[in-house]
């Protein structure tokens, strides 16, 4: 059973455009560090004080962050966000061209992982400035890794979208691809710093961070790794953000411990939930299949010990944002831009991702799909790309396919498309 949908893109719109540019003012770090620092304390008579975009880290590093930036607060004319080309044939070339970094160039690759609907792909398009990867309410959107590249002035920050971190037997329940499982894993492992993100906004989520996230924390303690609290737009009592700092980092940020006067907590939060796996690590093992590798080696003493814990102790800083907030993202942006380290880098300055401009066509697609359809009817659904060519006044014609695997899965309905 297939069912046709049919799109128009501009050229020059989204993701798949031509080029622009424009001019902007830069901010100091200086006023960033000042409203994030602010996030961190609690006032006098006036209670709790809270701006969203703060983080928790050395003073030394705070020093560097403020130097760095007050050097380029000086207004001038940049290239907005890079595109995908059209064309398949443009994209591949754009990939395969020798990158134009700088004498002094600098790299950082960061792997961003989480529980599934953490936020991690709204953090990476207002990161990318672009919207590049697939967003939505329900779970499992982003299917496989996904590569954004964000270059400005000398350095160039690879931002390595995850699927949500989930487990074999879970897999195997609602029959997700074996990505799922891999790519997390193995995204951790070429990364230069891991940015782990909680929904705070979860009052369930926030309250631990979630096993397979802590396993393979412990698999791979030598990459630094941040706590990004998401979605603290969303909670009412702004208070409860140190406390759930406290709880998730286990009371310690940067080998120093974080101070937290008691609260008195509702009835809901007086009980912790406990871990209590699905399967045995035997049977959690036999679950792979497709000839799919464990995802953890940790042993059994230690996967014990991690099931008594609710948070990480080795977070070398604490993020608290919201994703949607391009103001917020900002800083973090300007922490990986310090962060960075002496290195070439890998693309052209203007790739803006390793995806085709087919499989961001049919990303977004699948995103309507998830917004707009029921239950699982969507996660079943598959596409083919049927036409893709130039239309008129410069516009992008394209016809897709879609496939469903039970009948009453067909619909008539058209899916509005950016």
């Amino acid at each position: 059973m297939a069912l046709r949908v049919c799109g128009r893109l501009l050229r020059n719109g989204a993701v798949l455009s031509g080029r622009l540019v424009g001019s902007a003012r830069q901010e100091s770090a200086s006023c960033l560090l000042a409203a994030g620092n602010a996030a961190c304390s609690r006032g006098g008579r006036h209670g709790f004080i809270f701006t969203p975009a703060c983080f928790i880290t050395s003073e030394a590093f705070l020093s560097g962050l403020m130097k760095g930036k007050a050097a380029e607060t000086d207004s001038s004319i940049y290239h907005l966000p890079a595109s995908v080309p059209p064309d398949s044939s443009e994209q591949v070339s754009l990939l395969l061209k020798h990158p134009d970094q700088p004498p002094d160039s600098k790299v950082l690759k960061v792997a961003i992982i989480g529980a599934p609907n953490a936020g991690k792909s709204t953090l990476s398009n207002q990161l990318l400035g672009r919207k590049v990867f697939a967003v939505s309410k329900k779970v499992h959107t982003t299917r496989s890794r996904a590569l954004g590249v964000l270059t400005e002035t000398d350095t160039q920050i690879i931002l390595l979208d995850t699927p949500g971190l989930t487990t074999p037997s879970k897999a195997k329940r609602h029959q997700l691809e074996k990505s799922l499982l891999v790519d997390p894993w193995n995204t951790v492992q070429e990364a230069d710093l891991v940015v782990v993100m909680v929904d705070v906004s979860d009052r369930w989520m926030r309250s631990g961070l979630d096993f397979e996230v802590l396993k393979c924390l412990a698999q791979h303690p030598h990459i630094p790794a941040i706590l990004v609290l998401n979605k603290v737009d969303l909670v009412k009592a702004k208070d409860i953000l140190l406390d759930i700092t406290a709880q998730l980092t286990c009371g310690v940020v940067n080998g120093r411990k974080v101070r937290v006067r008691p609260v008195i907590k509702p009835p809901w939060a007086q009980k912790k939930p406990e871990r209590t796996p699905e399967l045995s690590p035997d049977e959690d093992t036999a679950a792979y299949e497709d000839g799919a590798k464990p995802n953890s080696v940790l042993s059994r003493e230690k996967l014990k010990e991690l099931r008594s814990q609710q948070g990480w102790p080795h977070f070398k800083d604490v993020f608290m944002l919201s994703s949607v907030d391009r103001e917020d993202v900002e800083t973090l942006k300007n922490y990986f831009l310090v962060a960075a380290k002496p290195g070439s880098w890998m693309y052209h300055s203007e790739v803006l991702t390793d995806q085709s401009p087919e499989e961001v066509c049919t990303n977004i697609i699948r995103e309507k799909l998830l917004e707009y359809l029921p239950q699982e009817v969507p996660y079943s659904m598959t596409q083919s790309i049927e036409l893709w060519q130039d239309g008129e006044n410069g516009e992008l014609d394209i016809s897709v396919k879609l496939y469903t695997k039970k009948e009453t899965h067909m619909f008539n309905a058209e899916l509005p498309l950016p």
